[in-house]
């Protein structure tokens, strides 16, 4: 009987033991969930049709469920927000307000913001920022349509338009009376407006530790713990993994690029970007992608848009006035111009170190093109109003049936990794999700879903593959929802070709473009 006391007390401790060791190393926290053992997580954010581009947050909290919350108050945010500024939507208190004339009208503290950040930009920027800048863009788009380029008097009476007063503000009651029936837009301060107020509401939040708030490549980052890598787009590429220009580190920072890329029109084979100058109605040029780094959302979307305008010196001496400001203009000839302290956030150097960190991303950026590339084109399905962007997996094989490159693989949380049964089947095992870098990027504004992917002939490792049959897999799940794949082979090995895919519920086009030799 003895024996057997002694035995039960020692199995007791050996439990109390086994229970403390757990719990210091954090194993037995993480498995029963016992409060102060798990330590923050990031929970990861990605919607489609928000604001008209794609919408990303990032929010380290101790759980998930408080992670939920978050992406309900900062879509809830963005709804209320978007009701207020909205130019597109004639119900908006904005579009509501331009249709009156003459009268002072009481408007709301964010319409009021906007309104005043314009007063204080066009005057900063000797009037390169302009919301009447609308009534240029409308001719431009006219003239896009008619195929032919304003003429000198055209422009002159638009020019003319623009330059005059269009209200005026009256803080103490903070009203705002409109002067004018020219269009007018705000679309320069509206994005950076609105992520810098929906992450400050996010990291107010009872357990919230970091934000970050992505808009259409406009970013800004709010918390003690979050410094985040941010690649920045390569404006003469078009691929969603191509190589960046290059990456930097930031924390408690807003970052805005802005260009002429992706938005503008065409006039007899000429491009025309959509940013325009309102001193003389002509489409900026000389500058095609202003990176700037600032304190404020604010003042980081106002500069990226203003360097596209302004000269080199007057970006710099502009710059100059405002305390943190670093940025980076890629001018039309290809030159970086970079503020003094740029290189100070840069995380890689050289396109050499770009490739090498690449490596360690299943989200990769290709390597420089060499003898030939494969464009993967897919545009996702756009449903009603926003839209949670699918879970998608891209990735090549060879003929005997083994990944050589995964080129994309979008997920949010490692728990829905298995919803792409096929790529998880085939290639969980290969990589290490803990180490997965879900990067960042800030770029000029795209449509939503619209994605490209390059493969440089190359495998994970940063081989070059042999000549020969290689088939791509896309695949696309839904949270709870559906599951669809794609495949298709293509002869990758003198001859160009393009292969357009059959769409599906979530994808819905798709198309393969193989080029050797760049031709």
């Amino acid at each position: 009987m003895m024996f057997f006391k002694r035995c039960k007390v020692n199995c007791m401790k050996l439990r109390v033991l086994i229970v403390v060791l757990l719990t210091v190393t954090g194993l037995f926290g993480y498995r029963y969930g016992l409060p102060g053992n798990k330590g923050p997580k990031t929970y990861v954010s990605n919607f489609e049709n928000v604001l008209g581009t794609s919408f990303e947050m990032k929010v380290t909290s101790a759980s998930e469920d408080i992670a939920d919350q978050a992406e309900v108050v900062a879509l809830a945010e963005v709804d209320r927000l978007s009701k207020i500024l909205s130019g597109y939507d004639p119900s908006s208190e904005f579009s509501i307000w331009q249709r009156t004339e003459g009268i002072p009208v009481p408007v709301s503290k964010e319409l009021f913001d906007v309104l005043e950040l314009f007063d204080t930009w066009r005057q900063r920027t000797n009037g390169g920022l302009d919301a009447s800048v609308q009534v240029i863009s409308l001719l431009w788009k006219e003239a896009a349509i008619k195929q032919q380029i304003p003429s000198g008097a055209a422009l002159e009476a638009v020019v003319e338009q623009a330059q005059k007063q269009h209200w005026s503000l009256d803080p103490i009651h903070q009203t705002a009376t409109h002067l004018s029936r020219v269009p007018l837009m705000t679309n320069t301060f509206v994005k950076s407006y609105i992520i810098k107020t929906v992450a400050e509401k996010v990291k107010n939040m009872a357990g919230v530790n970091d934000v970050l708030v992505n808009i259409g490549g406009d970013i800004v980052l709010i918390g003690n713990d979050l410094n985040e890598d941010i690649n920045i787009a390569d404006p003469q590429a078009d691929a969603e993994n191509d190589l960046p220009l290059t990456a930097i580190r930031i924390g408690n920072k807003a970052i805005a690029t802005s260009g002429n890329y992706r938005r503008g029109v065409l006039i007899n084979g000429q491009w025309f970007s959509h940013i325009i100058d309102p001193r003389n109605g002509l489409p900026a040029d000389n500058i095609i992608s202003a990176t700037v780094v600032a304190d404020k959302a604010t003042d980081a979307g106002a500069l990226a848009t203003a360097f596209n305008i302004l000269e080199p010196a007057e970006a710099k001496n502009l710059a100059a006035t405002i305390p943190g400001v670093e940025y980076m203009l890629i001018t039309k000839d290809g030159k970086r111009l970079m503020s003094s302290g740029w290189h100070a956030l840069e995380t890689i150097g050289s396109s050499k170190t770009a490739a090498e960190q690449s490596r360690k991303e299943i989200t990769s950026i290709a390597s420089v093109q060499e003898s030939a590339t494969l464009t993967i084109n897919l545009e996702l399905n756009t449903f009603e109003g926003r839209f949670r962007r699918p879970f998608v997996a891209v990735w090549i094989e060879n003929s005997n049936k083994e990944t050589v490159r995964t080129l994309a693989l979008w997920f949010n949380k490692p728990k829905w990794l298995p919803d792409l049964k096929s790529w998880y089947h085939k290639n969980y095992s290969m990589y290490n999700t803990a180490d997965l870098s879900m990067s960042t990027i800030s770029s000029a504004t795209r449509p939503p879903g619209a994605y490209a992917l390059k493969w440089d002939m190359k495998d994970d490792k940063g081989n070059t593959v042999p000549p020969g049959k290689y088939t791509v897999y896309i695949e696309a799940a839904r949270e709870h929802g559906t599951y669809q794949i794609m495949k298709q082979e293509v002869e990758c090995k003198n001859k160009s070709q393009v292969i357009t895919l059959k769409g599906n519920v979530e994808i819905a086009s798709a198309s393969l473009e193989y080029k050797k030799n760049g031709k």
